[in-house]
Order: structure tokens, then sequence, then C-alpha cells
């Protein structure tokens, strides 16, 4: 930092009441002392609400029993779609038992330009918006949620917050430090940068379909 962006710094901090830098102690009081703002309510559950949030922004999603059941909504999917049996997974823990067939061809890496399929793992999402939330690591590679045309996404369905604040709230409380990407991903990729009309898959994904767990 350079001398005089420290001195500018160093007044308004004074000016604010703060003696100097703050620490992580500090820094973690002053958000948990700070209100939130206004914030839309409603009446329906957090998953209730998202499921229907999720169907407004054109993505499917089906319901599991199971982390046993993946293989089989996965197949389903793959028939919907009269897609071939391959896929690119996440390298994630709840992915480590799942045994899948052994006529696919399925890659526990990050996604590749050519990769049609891809399978992830979501953090949390957000019922307010029907928001997929992200996280950017070696079990998550972040290429999965956006470089294959169909993207998979298994959401425990406890993981369901009601906002965008909550979704912040429990990445501190669980992660500490954010990772390098928080990817929030709310239904398949659109434009309507042609004729004001809508095409979806314009920079990502042209279908987006949700495997809500109920049992992680």
């Amino acid at each position: 930092m350079s001398g005089a962006r420290a001195a500018i710094l160093d007044r308004l901090g004074r000016a604010l009441g703060h003696a100097g830098a703050a620490d992580d102690v500090e820094v973690t009081r002053r958000l948990q002392a700070h209100p939130r703002g206004p914030q839309p309510q409603w009446a329906e559950t957090p998953r209730v609400r998202f499921l229907a949030k999720l169907a407004k922004v054109a993505a499917t999603y089906a319901e599991l029993e199971s982390k046993s059941q993946i293989v089989s909504a996965v197949q389903a999917y793959f028939d919907a779609q009269a897609l071939p049996r391959q896929l690119v997974a996440a390298p994630h823990p709840l992915l480590n038992e799942v045994v899948w067939p052994q006529d696919w061809q399925v890659a526990r890496r990050r996604a590749q330009g050519e990769d049609r399929t891809g399978l992830n793992v979501a953090f949390c999402a957000i019922a307010e918006t029907g928001s997929l939330v992200l996280l950017s690591g070696p079990e998550s590679p972040t290429t999965l949620n956006f470089l294959p045309e169909d993207f998979l996404c298994v959401l425990p369905e406890g993981r369901i917050v009601p906002r965008l604040e909550d979704a912040w709230a429990l990445l501190r409380e669980e992660r500490g430090a954010p990772p390098r990407a928080t990817n929030i991903v709310t239904g398949p990729s659109r434009t309507a940068d042609v004729e004001q009309t809508i095409q979806l898959g314009a920079h990502g994904p042209r279908r987006l379909h949700v495997l809500l767990l109920k049992t992680p």
C-alpha cells in the first residue's frame, strides 16, 4: 500500500473512531453486530420456495431419498435427454461411494471443453431466488458449473437457506475464509442479446438439473 493511500485510510479510520487496522476478532464482531437491511418475507418453507423459484428459471429437479439413488437419477436424466452415458463428476466426498455402471464413461476431474454432462455438489442453495451456491476447490471444480451443456448438481435438502445473507453467514461459519471463487448459479445460462429473444446455453450450460437429496 502506498504511503498516501495509507495516510488517507488512517484519517478515515480515526474519523470513524477506529484506532487501527481491525484484526480477525474485530472483523467478526463487526459482522455479527451489523444489522441486516430490509428483507422480503414469504410464508412458504425454504424448500417449497426454492423449488418454485427453480422452476421459474427453467431448471428442473429430481427428489432422491438417499445418495444410493444418484445413479438412477442420472440415468433417468440421460434417458430423458437422449444423452450418452458419459459424465464428468466432481471428486467430492459425497460422491466417493457412488458406484457407477461399468459401461458408463465416468471421469472424476474438472470439466474440459468437449465434456457434455457435468455433476457437482452445491455448498448450499438460496430459497429467495432459486439459486445454487458453489465453492471452488479441489473437490468442486468451477469448470463443472459452466463448461458442460448439461449441468447436474447434487443438493442436500438441509442446505437450503432462506436468503443470500444466510448463505454468506453459513460460509463464514463453516469455512471461515472464503474460497478463491464463489459462484451463484440461477438456472441455465441465458441471453437476450439477439433480437431480445431468450436463448439458453449462450455462455454456459443449456440445462440445469438439481438432484435434491433428502439424506446425504
